[in-house]
């Protein structure tokens, strides 16, 4: 597999780690609020209320584990593009670019 397409999967994996990132926190509130509103309930009983409760912290670790994973990764890509900006910049003469746009422009 070439360079690019490493990346170009790389990128892929952040994406989907950023949407079942929003999902996981989509469900972190839904969890949040239905132990607030159990709480509300003059039946429910403290032992359901911390059960709820418990279960939103257990899914707010997995949501700080991939926020890690996501930081750690989303600062590589960066890097890369850094890097690549930079080659770009270096082997890239102002001179060509106007060159390609005015034959682009001229018929």
């Amino acid at each position: 597999m070439d360079q690019r397409k490493v990346i170009e999967n790389y990128h892929i994996d952040i994406s989907n780690l950023t949407e079942l990132l929003c999902k996981l926190v989509n469900s972190y509130r839904l969890l949040i609020g239905g132990a607030e509103e159990l709480n509300s309930i003059a039946l429910a009983s403290k032992k359901d209320v911390k059960k709820a409760i418990h279960r939103a912290d257990e899914l707010g670790e997995v949501i700080d584990k991939m926020i890690d994973c996501l930081e750690d990764s989303s600062e590589e890509y960066l890097n890369y593009c850094k890097l690549k900006c930079e080659v770009m910049h270096s082997n890239i003469s102002a001179e060509s670019v106007k060159t390609e746009i005015e034959q682009v422009i001229k018929p």
